[in-house]
This record gives structure tokens, sequence and C-alpha cells, in this order.
């Protein structure tokens, strides 16, 4: 059902792994629950539709979609306040919270928030990504799932990750004909996750399945390029032919659709803009929450879980929702110490074993600094159209970081709020000033997460009310 009040015990926001499992967890105890989603049916990106497919097959995606489709049955089954299409602007450190559901604000409060917002894909600019033709690979998996949209002849796939693969699987399952896949992750990588493979045998099926995928590409004969390096998207007024180096030798294809890929990284505004503390993870090249084993945040009363509290996958996301969904539990009373300790167990075993790939799959999968620090003539903020160039010329002449350099460009201030290019704008700055991202910073996030209208702000409504 939809919000029917304006304070629950538990607000969860986002209806994927993570925030289902904590939103069923919390309710199966007896919490007064309600969940909160940008989008329309709840699954998240890696379900995304699976209870509603329009998919003539809906195993193409593969076993992990379809696993999905449990969770999202199970978890519309529960007693839950769910509220889709609503898009969060607003939350601060009262756990107070602005949603805009159809076009109308609504004033949310709890006593306890639960973050899930998953998590988004790392910015991988090249010069020319900014022509049209050039998109993300998730943006792909999500016409794909969404609309079973997939491309005519002639994509290419660049970049590195587990999501690349298997996007590429899922394509060629769906009858369509890749021109290439360009490999970016380098040689030395490939050398120093070894160190961690003793470790990621406790996950050996993740490393089945990467093999399984790689076999279907090799069986598929698609030209696969390794260790690409100047990759380059050219044409006008759309992308007409990439350009890449790759065995010594220059290459050059003729494609008019490019999907990009280098990782993902949590999706941190939310989190950010009510303060809670924020601290950079080396090993993920990324800025991650500080949070304890429950997720619990910084801030009382906020946790963060799944994706968003560091990448682990999805099957470990909706474990770490479980997790959050007996804390609050426990903290709200319904539950006992010793309940809320045994129960977990079992979970953080589990949780604990589909982690234990990620040390490896971070090495393996660790983005080169090439394209962490693109070339001059890269576009870096696509809003408002601000070049690699321009940050490295501010940061000779004394700007000491991203949100000076605010003032310097706009660089971060369009519609996206540093999204998309704040990752690298970090990076960028760190290189020129000789110092760490650590060091550099990031960007501030503040309020309105979402684009809002001053109307809709002074119109906002508390759920049940109308406008008269």
């Amino acid at each position: 059902m939809p919000l029917s009040k304006s304070h629950y015990s538990v607000l969860v926001i986002g209806g994927g792994p993570a925030g289902m499992a904590a939103a069923k967890t919390a309710a199966k105890y007896g919490v007064d629950v309600a969940l909160v989603d940008e989008q329309f049916q709840p699954g998240g990106q890696i379900y995304r539709n699976v209870d509603r497919s329009p998919l003539p097959d809906i195993d193409l995606p593969g076993k992990e979609y379809t696993f999905g489709k449990t969770e999202v049955l199970s978890f519309r089954q529960a007693d839950i306040d769910y509220q889709p299409g609503a898009s969060v602007w607003y939350l601060d450190r009262d756990r107070c919270v602005g949603v805009l559901i159809d076009g109308v604000n609504h004033r949310l409060s709890a006593d306890k928030i639960i973050i899930a917002v998953g998590a988004q894909e790392r910015p991988m600019p090249i010069p020319g990504w900014q022509l049209p033709g050039v998109m993300s690979a998730g943006a792909g998996q999500i016409l794909l799932k969404s609309a079973a949209l997939v491309p005519g002849a002639d994509v290419v796939l660049a970049g590195s990750g587990p999501l690349l693969l298997l996007l590429a699987w899922q394509y060629i399952r769906a009858g369509v004909s890749i021109s290439a896949i360009l490999d970016t992750t380098t040689k030395i990588n490939r050398i120093k996750a070894l160190a961690h493979l003793p470790r990621a045998l406790g996950a050996v099926d993740y490393l089945w399945k990467g093999l399984g995928l790689i076999r279907t590409i090799r069986r598929a004969r698609i030209p696969l390029f390794s260790n690409v390096s100047q990759l380059v998207a050219e044409g006008e007024p759309k992308l007409q032919s990439i350009s890449f180096r790759s065995g010594g030798r220059d290459h050059k294809i003729k494609t008019s659709l490019l999907l990009l890929h280098q990782g993902v990284i949590p999706s941190l505004h939310m989190a950010q803009a009510a303060g809670c503390g924020i601290g950079w993870n080396e090993s993920q090249q990324c800025w991650i929450p500080e949070v304890d084993s429950w997720g619990q945040s910084s801030l009382p009363g906020i946790l963060i879980t799944g994706d968003g509290a560091g990448i682990s996958g999805a099957r470990a996301a909706s474990l770490s929702g479980q997790l959050s969904g007996l804390q609050v539990a426990y903290e709200l009373k319904q539950i006992d110490c010793k309940q809320r300790d045994r129960l977990a167990v079992t979970l953080r075993n589990a949780w604990n074993r589909h982690r234990s790939i990620r040390p490896f799959l971070d090495a393996w999968y660790r983005a080169p600094d090439s394209y962490l620090n693109p070339p001059d003539e890269t576009m870096v903020c696509r809003c408002e159209e601000v070049f690699a160039s321009e940050i490295r010329d501010i940061a000779k002449i004394g700007c000491i970081g991203p949100n000076q350099a605010k003032a310097f460009t706009r660089c971060g201030m369009g519609p996206c709020q540093g999204r998309l290019c704040g990752n690298t704008v970090e990076q960028i700055m760190a290189k020129s000033r000789g110092e760490s991202v650590a060091q550099t910073g990031r960007y501030r996030a503040r309020p309105p997460l979402k684009p809002i209208t001053l109307g809709q702000i002074a119109g906002s409504m508390d759920p049940g009310e109308s406008n008269q």
C-alpha cells in the first residue's frame, strides 16, 4: 500500500536488494515500516522489472536476475507501506525527509532511516564521450530489462568490470552482433590480483560464473582487444568511429554505438547531504560512508546498507540489508540483543562469504590512472561543458580542491550535481597538486538532491492530505 501517514518507525529509501531486505526484516519483527523508491517497480538495477518483465524470455539476463523474482514477490506481500515513483530531494540529520510524489512535495519523518540507494557507474570520461551514440553499459542494461530493447549491429563495449562481461553475455543470448570488446584492464592488475585469489576461492561460484561469461564471449568469436589505452570516440555530429591502442598497435573501428563501463561506486549524495561521515577507500578508488557492521552511520538513527555503503554485489547487499533490519528492530525494542546476535550469525557468515571475492575483483578491475585522469581534450563536466585542461589550469594557479573549482569553472554545478564529474575532478586535482584524493577532498552535497520547484516546496503536504 502507498504511504498513509507522515511519520514511521522506520523509513527505507531505495527498493533494491538491500532496501527490500531491510524493510522485510524490520516488518517481520513488528516494526512500522515504509519504503520509498524512485523507480516504479521494486528490485533496483539488478532485478529491474523482474516480476513484470517485457522480455520474451525472462531467463535471458541470467540466473541472478531470475533469483530476484522471489525477492520482489516476497517484498510485495510484506506488511510495508511501499511508495514507488518517489524522488527523495531532502534528508537531514534529524531524519526529516522531503519526497516528490506525482509532482507533489511530501514531508516525512522517521525514528530510523535506512539509506539503501545502491551504486552508480563510475564515470569513464574519454575524448568524445559526450557524442550521441556513446552511453554507459548500465544504460544499455536498463533498456534491455525495462523495454526489451537491444542494439542493432556494430555496437562496441569498452572498459572493464564484471558488468561489461555480463552485458556482452546477455547481448549474445539476445542475438546482438557485437563488433568488438575493448578491455582496458592492465596486465599489472592481473598480477596484483593473484595475491587475493586464495581468499576469493571462498566464493568460487563467482569465479566459475566469470569464466563462463568469458567462454561464451570467446565462442561467439567477438574480437577482443586487451590492455586498451588512448581510447577516443570520434564523429560529427554523432559517434562514427573509435580509435584506441592495443597490442602495441593503433586501431580504428567504425561504430554508431559505444557502451562504456569502468566499475561502480557507492551513490553518496544523500548520505553526504544528511551529514554522515565519509572516508576514502583506496582499494575501491572511491569515497564510502563510515558505517559499523550493522550499517549504522556516524549520525544516530541513520543507517546505510547495501552497495551504497561499499561495493559488494547484490547477494551481499541483501544480507547487509537484513542485518540493518535486525539492528533497527533491536533499537526499537522489538527483539533483544541476544536474539539479534543469534539471528545475525548465519547472515553474517553468508555476507562474509559473498564479500570474499571483492579484494580479488577490486584489484583485477582497478581503474587505470589514464582513465581516471583523462587527457586535456576530454570534457569532464558535461552539464557545464568543462574540459580536463581547465581543471588542470585552475589547479596550477592555486585552486585548492573540487569545491573551490565550482567558483572557477561551475564544474559540478549542473543538473547532475557532480555525480558524473566529481570522481574525475577529484582525481585530476589530486594528480595536479601532487597529493592523494583523500587530501584533495570531494564535492559537498546539499539539498535539493533532485530538481524541485519553489512552488513544490511551498506547497508541501503530509501524506493523506489533498490539495484544496
